[in-house]
């Protein structure tokens, strides 16, 4: 770095306290998304509670512990967020935060017309020869609409924030007011396979079984994403075009399963809009050229997902009744987390040339009252969120099965759902689909 950029790095450095005192009270502050959190800022900010009244603050999918919940005046701070994650759920609680539906191939959308932040303060990597950041393993997905809505900006640059490559994935130090050197570690997730359970075990023979060789992937969060990913370990020449980058598509990477040398969207690199995972991931992200980082409205847009062949999506969801609409982001009012890119990726791969949208959830669970309850239902419970509507829903898995609902009619589909739900509760489904009269008397009993 020549000695006129180094300058300006020492010109426009202070502290995270300093930086927590540029904001007012009635302002909108944004902090960043899931691994890419200014927490050193965020901290120091929380430190002012008592002085402020009336801030926003712009975030999303924030890991434990988000410190303006649990400050000495906490009803200083109020959260606005386009997903929940589980501090913005805490706050939700609370009374404390509001929430814009909308899915992640539309966040610019939360950016331009919902959330305009008078302050933008950026966790961001250590700095290149030419003076330029990245906006590390999550902050590619959003930062780049925040920084057009404002010019006051402060990067937390942070040696554990891995620069990464791609589209709009970096910026300049001229472009910041002032930088933070904060050196923070990122919240992880365990990285290698799960202790096996039989429920997910079933479900993921099902998946396996319909992954060819050459296919198109893309894995989320949780135990059934985690065991496909893992099994696929025999597959060969897989593509990746994913919302969330998980150790299991990084040990796909390193054993050559994933080569990337058959889709046709930014073909030869993983395409991703976000990282979860190990400190080993974070570390396999730094400077990696094999990854394409994208916003989310160019990741998560259908039709860019839509031109990779065979697009194979796996998501989850917390219910599904027998029209087919799926509930993957509430329990009845109960909000859990939020759209999401889920109906992003069900239509990239319900409108790509062999593609396949998996949704999987278990045929039951247990309530709080310890009684087995059915997560396949007459209709959605009221107030239950429709993620994905009956009219994009493909494939439906539980560890009873697999059904394809594409192109079926009302009758066919209640009787293939029904198929698969726990066998404790598909005779009452068979007498619920008889009174909303999508039963017929030639279905089997």
């Amino acid at each position: 770095m020549n000695q006129a950029l180094q300058e300006e790095f020492r010109a426009k450095t202070i502290s995270a306290q300093q930086a927590a005192a540029l904001v007012k009270s009635g302002q909108q502050v944004y902090l960043g998304c899931c691994t890419s959190y200014a927490r050193a800022i965020a901290d120091a900010l929380a430190a002012r509670s008592e002085e402020l009244e009336d801030v926003t603050i712009g975030c999303s999918n924030i890991i434990p512990p988000m410190t303006v919940l649990d400050c000495a005046h906490p009803q200083a701070f109020r959260i606005s967020t386009y997903f929940m994650g589980y501090e913005e759920r805490r706050a939700w609680k609370a009374g404390r935060a509001d929430f814009t539906s909308g899915h992640l191939g539309q966040v610019d959308q939360w950016c331009r017309e919902t959330f305009h932040p008078d302050l933008a303060f950026f966790d961001v990597s250590l700095p290149d020869e030419e003076g330029y950041m990245s906006f590390g393993a999550s902050g590619c997905c959003m930062h780049p609409f925040i920084q057009e809505e404002t010019d006051n900006i402060v990067l937390q640059i942070n040696r554990f924030s891995p620069y990464v490559t791609g589209q709009r994935t970096k910026i300049h130090i001229s472009q910041a007011r002032h930088v933070v050197w904060a050196d923070v570690e990122k919240e992880t997730i365990p990285g290698g396979p799960a202790e096996e359970d039989p429920i997910v075990a079933a479900m993921s023979r099902y998946l396996l079984d319909q992954i060819p060789d050459g296919a198109c992937i893309q894995l989320g969060i949780g135990g059934v994403a985690t065991a496909v990913g893992y099994g696929l370990m025999s597959k060969n020449d897989l593509g990746c075009h994913t919302e969330m980058m998980s150790d299991s598509i990084m040990a796909l990477m390193k054993a050559g399963v994933i080569n990337n040398s058959r889709p046709k969207f930014i073909p030869g690199r993983t395409v991703v809009g976000f990282a979860f995972g190990s400190r080993a991931l974070y570390e396999f992200l730094d400077h990696n050229e094999d990854l394409f980082f994208g916003p989310f409205p160019v990741v998560n847009n259908p039709v860019n997902i839509a031109q990779n062949d065979n697009m194979i999506s796996i998501n989850t969801a917390m219910s599904i009744d027998l029209f087919g609409q799926v509930n993957a982001e509430s329990a009845g009012i109960k909000h859990i987390s939020g759209a999401g890119g889920q109906l992003d990726f069900v239509m990239g791969a319900y409108l790509s040339k062999g593609g396949k949208s998996f949704i999987c959830l278990s045929s039951a669970m247990k309530g709080k009252d310890g009684q087995l309850k059915s997560r396949i239902v007459p209709t959605l419970t009221p107030g239950s969120i429709c993620t994905d509507p009956r009219s994009t829903v493909q494939y439906l898995v539980t560890e009873y099965g697999m059904i394809n609902l594409k192109g079926l009619n009302t009758w066919e589909r209640a009787d293939k759902i029904i198929s698969i739900a726990h066998p404790q509760f598909r005779e009452d489904l068979i007498k619920d689909a008889e009174k909303m009269g999508i039963w017929r008397r030639s279905n089997k009993r």
